[in-house]
């Protein structure tokens, strides 16, 4: 039976660390004493970087290499891929491709979003463009193409913010928009359309996961309204669970033997609060007979997400709000365990590793709970003075309604999107910025 890091290891040398993709997808295992528990702007900081432009993507890490996408100018009239030295924070290279879509750069819409995905033979990064490129590890260009020239331009009001995954061998890449929506698998040899299945169009900005079910590999999208599962080899949609409300944002989360956590919030586009309710929950999927067959283990009414996935560590399930607020539940029975509030909300999503669960705030102060099933905070970490950071001003000055600049100015300061860790290193990336954390 293959699992995710069993197969991360047919595509990667075994004695290299790797955080490949959105979330950590098939990551190596960490050894948690390489890690530090406490850090500020003047301690167990090894380096930090500036990046060109603006990125919302999470850093990616295989071996030696950190990867990062951005894009830059007025129209994001670039899509820029950047390589850096894990240990010191220098740049290997950079690549810049012009974007086959300009669209305004704004705080309203999506900037290099996607996280891209890595392996061996080096990194694959889509942007909100519809561009695809896929660069060696020297960054040398392997292949590129264009989805949008292809199947059409995107036509989210907030652009796309979708993360593709990938196997061995293919890349996956789940493109749900207001135009035709559909998923799609690449060869990660040479770009080809190994399958496209065609999907009804919707506004959504989650990406999807590959979990496996009753033994076999399927591509699991959770999405405005339904959750889906395909088969990874032909496209096939094997089932379908429908009646979901404001799954927009949020990746579903493995639990073991195809159970996994759906989250789901309100929104300016799913306002529905009553059926939002409904719409926190673990399922698990079954094989029947021929028939594929879902069922809800238990569900939450009272935790919803803010931008962070629902996360299972140990024998809990955890959701973060918009508030900071922290729901720890039994991840087997749904048995409510604490409410507590830590210092920030989050948008990237919680990772536990040994005893710990890093928080990381999104106005950068990393809140590590002990892991387990009462609430501790074992340390709170702040990365930058908040009195004394940069604040992109450009972004404010670029608006010329009062209303979208005073709700740009709310973002101006930075903001934590993503985190990267391997052994002895957390790597965490704001807009125009990363920071690398080792003991």
């Amino acid at each position: 039976m293959l699992t995710l890091c069993s197969l991360l290891m047919l595509f990667l040398p075994a004695d290299q660390n790797a955080w490949p993709g959105f979330l950590g997808h098939g990551r190596t295992a960490i050894d948690p004493a390489t890690l530090p528990l406490k850090w500020s702007p003047t301690e167990n900081i090894a380096w930090t970087a500036a990046l060109p432009g603006h990125g919302q993507s999470s850093p990616i890490i295989v071996g030696d290499l950190v990867y990062v996408t951005s894009v830059e100018g007025p129209m994001k009239d670039e899509n820029i891929v950047t390589a850096l030295n894990l240990t010191s924070g220098e740049i290997a290279w950079q690549k810049r491709f012009p974007s086959s879509d300009p669209v305004k750069s704004s705080t309203f819409v999506s900037r290099a979003a996607p996280t891209p995905v890595a392996d061996a033979a080096g990194v694959i990064a889509y942007f909100e463009s519809g561009d695809i490129v896929a660069l060696a590890p020297d960054g040398t260009i392997r292949w590129q193409k264009s989805l949008a020239a292809e199947y059409g331009k995107s036509q989210n009001d907030y652009g796309l913010g979708a993360s593709p995954v990938q196997s061995d061998e293919s890349v996956f890449l789940l493109v749900d928009h207001q135009g035709p929506s559909y998923v799609i698998c690449l060869n990660k040899a040479d770009g080809s359309v190994k399958w496209k299945t065609d999907r009804t169009s919707r506004a959504s900005w989650s990406s999807p996961r590959i979990v496996e079910i009753a033994g076999q590999r399927q591509l699991l999208c959770s999405s405005a309204g339904t959750i889906d599962g395909y088969d990874l080899t032909n496209g096939t949609q094997l089932w379908t669970h429908e009646g979901v409300g404001g799954n927009r944002i949020c990746t579903p989360f493995p639990c073991g033997a195809g159970s996994f956590l759906i989250g789901s919030q309100t929104s300016r586009e799913f306002p529905d609060a009553e059926s939002v309710k409904k719409s926190n929950f673990r399922m698990t999927v079954r094989h029947e007979g021929d028939k594929w067959v879902q069922s809800i283990d238990w569900r939450t009414e009272e935790a919803s997400p803010g931008m962070a996935s629902p996360v299972v560590y140990g024998d809990t399930a955890l959701w973060i709000n918009r508030t900071g607020a922290v729901f720890c539940y039994d991840a087997a029975t749904g048995e409510k365990l604490f409410t507590e509030r830590i210092r920030q909300s989050c948008w990237a999503t919680p990772v536990g590793v040994g005893d710990r669960v890093y928080f990381f705030g999104k106005d950068g102060v990393t809140t590590v709970l002990k892991a387990g099933r009462t609430f501790e905070v074992l340390a709170e970490n702040v990365l930058w003075d908040p009195e004394t950071v940069e604040k992109d001003t450009k972004a404010v000055e670029s608006e010329t309604d009062p209303t979208r600049k005073a709700a740009a100015a709310m973002h101006a300061a930075p903001e934590v999107y993503g985190v990267a860790m391997v052994n002895g290193r957390i790597v965490v990336r704001t807009g125009a910025k990363l920071f690398c954390i080792a003991p």
